[in-house]
């Protein structure tokens, strides 16, 4: 394990990168969420920052998802008094700065929710998987998805993405507006530091000011909402059916370097998916 699960890099004063890297899977457990909550504290008080990029240090897994094994451990409420992952995707919708995702591999239930928390999404157009599994583990996404999805692509495909709990590329993800542009591969951190080189220049104030009146104008996700989606997923965690279900997955290799996780979408489907 690295001794911080983030690495961030001040390319200049307005414009940071910050580099997912948390062995062996790029699993979200309490270590990333703490990072992400001190790296917030730091960007929310810094007046010079305008523009941050997420990207991962793992090809195969932006975020792959949450550490269902260390549940229990994760932190406290953070400082909007939300639950600590509800905190940091509130926070990071509403920070003063642009938030840019580099989608390459897989970005899966809170990794998803995670770049849809972010202001502009790019992803690799043949490495980048977006997918919300949680359906097909006997529970619901509890960390924005719910809420935003719907804003995003319609009731329909939002539909459609929850509950058949699939993995879709970022050919796809474009199509339905989940992303804003699927990119080739070998382009990808090109074009998303063009644009990020770009936002940098233009004043704080202004960039600042025109993200939040377009969110508001946008029917901006409720922390409540998103609250409410966290409390049924943790009920339907500590259910009979959720307890099972997710114990199956993991002796079938969830959360291992497997083919299971590689291939999550089409594994939840197989005949032998459901316990027995």
């Amino acid at each position: 394990m690295n001794e911080t699960p983030l690495q961030i890099e001040r390319k200049s004063a307005e414009y940071w990168t910050v580099t997912f890297d948390n062995p062996p899977l790029n699993l979200l457990d309490p270590e990333v969420v703490l990072a992400l909550r001190d790296l917030l504290a730091t960007l929310e008080t810094d007046e010079a920052v305008k523009v941050v990029v997420f990207n991962s240090a793992d090809e195969d897994y932006f975020i792959s998802h949450f550490d269902v094994v260390r549940a229990a451990e994760m932190p406290g409420p953070g400082p909007t008094g939300l639950p600590a992952w509800t905190d940091i995707v509130v926070r990071l919708d509403r920070a003063p700065f642009v938030s840019i995702a580099a989608i390459r591999g897989r970005a899966r239930g809170v990794g998803s929710e995670f770049v849809l928390a972010c202001d502009l999404r790019f992803a690799s157009r043949e490495r980048a998987i977006l997918g919300q599994p949680e359906v097909g583990a006997a529970l619901v996404p509890g960390g924005g998805a719910l809420e935003a999805l719907p804003r995003l692509v319609g009731r329909s495909r939002a539909l459609e993405i929850v509950l058949a709990a699939d993995d879709f590329d970022a050919v796809t993800a474009e199509r339905y507006g989940w992303i804003n542009r699927a990119v080739a591969d070998a382009d990808l951190y090109d074009v998303v530091d063009t644009i990020a080189t770009r936002i940098a220049g233009f004043d704080r104030d202004a960039l600042s000011t025109a993200k939040r009146i377009i969110t508001q104008r946008a029917d901006p996700v409720s922390a409540e909402d998103i609250n409410e989606s966290a409390r049924e997923f943790r009920r339907l965690a500590v259910s009979p059916a959720g307890r099972a279900r997710v114990a199956h997955l993991l002796a079938r290799g969830m959360q291992q370097r497997s083919e299971f996780e590689l291939n999550f979408g089409t594994e939840l489907a197989r005949p032998d998916a459901s316990p027995t």
